[in-house]
This record gives C-alpha cells, structure tokens and sequence, in this order.
C-alpha cells in the first residue's frame, strides 16, 4: 500500500480507525474478550490488546487519534 506525500493514514482513514477504537472502547466497557472484539471489528487482536491497555489506562480519551505523524514537508504545489 503506498501512503499520501508525508507518509500515514489520510485524515479520513484516521478517522474511521478512531471510530473503530472508540467502538472497542465501548466493548471493553461491557466486559467483551478480546478475541470476540477483534472478529466483530476485523482488527487483529494484538491491536484490540493494544487499545484495551490504552482503555484501562486513559479511558475512551486515551483511544483518541493523535493526528499526522508529521506535515508534509512539499506544499500541494510542489508536489504536483
């Protein structure tokens, strides 16, 4: 898979995958097993894994995305 100028997810797969986290984030709440999690949401587990300890220790907040990596260092124009 190749990545937008800057490398990373764009701003709207960033966004469902957030979805996705806050979703689990909501399963976890109710006391689902990880690998159930996993199969509904078609994540690995070791991701669900990841966002449970994130979960236990921040809350929904801590299942939040942080954004790009980094800016792209070409502007659009340049880049065209």
């Amino acid at each position: 898979m190749r990545y937008a100028q800057g490398g990373g997810l764009t701003a709207e797969r960033r966004q469902f995958r957030e979805r996705i986290r806050y979703e689990a984030g909501e399963l976890f709440a109710r006391g689902e097993k990880t690998a159930v999690i996993a199969k509904d949401l078609r994540v690995s587990e070791r991701s669900v894994e990841r966002w449970r300890r994130a979960w236990r220790e921040g809350g929904l907040d801590a299942l939040a995305s942080t954004g790009p990596p980094k800016l792209p260092k070409l502007s659009d124009g340049q880049f065209a």
